[in-house]
């Protein structure tokens, strides 16, 4: 099974996918955008049926796709973290679909937007404007892919990294399985304050559960949301892990 470097987020078959992929990197700004869409056409697969969000249509790499087994040097692009529909994620894009309100009107940032899930269900939500924010360009590319397959307007899609700059207006920051490292995680938590501080920004967090997440300090200001049972396929994929929440960012408390 073809893969990535390791990473905390990553999981059981999932991580050994992820675990192998070559460090280096191509320049995304040397192919046009059709020949990217056209990879990504020819090594994904249109997926996300058994997730938590059904009636998302995503392209995805699932075991099927050529990459999943082929060799890692062959593999041109940067880690493809965007090609996964990680469980936080899920709960996080469930939870707008659920409860549209939650960003009907508003000006949303999905930051570590990956697959553009979150973002495209806060579109299908009625959001005023969405940005989704990935330091991966392919992953915008996927974003744009994804949104013409679930038939909504794409969202901005921006690949500088977000955090720790001047905080802009948003109403809504969305982040989904992003705290899988304790650095990054304590570098969210001061950008986030400034974020809410400055333009009283809400702030909805997607995790599975994982160590990194539940051991941080940050973990004591959440106030919980909902919780979704995992599909059997997502738990197989996520060490066993069998349900994922979402918190509201509250530092008040």
């Amino acid at each position: 099974m073809f893969g990535l470097l390791a990473s905390p987020r990553a999981s059981s078959s999932v991580l050994v996918f992820l675990r192998t992929f070559p460090q280096r990197y191509v320049s995304h700004s040397s192919s046009s955008e059709e020949a990217l869409r056209r990879f990504i056409r020819e090594n994904t697969e249109i997926s996300g049926q058994q997730s938590l969000t059904p009636e998302l249509r995503l392209r995805l790499f699932t075991p099927s796709c050529s990459f999943w087994t082929e060799r890692a040097e062959l593999w041109p692009y940067e880690d493809p973290y965007w090609a996964i529909y990680w469980p936080g994620g899920q709960a996080l894009s469930r939870f707008l679909l659920d409860n549209p309100a939650v960003c009907r009107g508003q000006k949303v940032l999905d930051l570590g937007s990956g697959c553009g899930a979150s973002a495209i269900a806060a579109t299908l939500c009625g959001a005023a404007h969405v940005v989704a924010n990935d330091i991966d360009s392919l992953a915008a590319v996927a974003t744009h892919m994804n949104s013409e397959l679930n038939g909504v307007p794409p969202p901005v899609c921006l690949t500088n990294n977000m955090i720790g700059s001047p905080p802009a207006a948003f109403d809504l920051i969305l982040l989904g399985d992003m705290f899988y490292d304790e650095s990054l995680t304590t570098s969210l938590h001061a950008w986030l304050d400034r974020c809410m501080k400055t333009h009283g920004t809400k702030v909805l967090i997607g995790d599975p559960g994982r160590a990194q997440f539940e051991e941080h300090g940050i973990r004591r200001l959440l106030r919980p949301l909902a919780q979704f049972e995992l599909p059997e396929s997502v738990r197989e994929e996520n060490y066993g892990l069998s349900c994922s929440g979402v918190w509201s960012y509250t530092p008040e408390l």
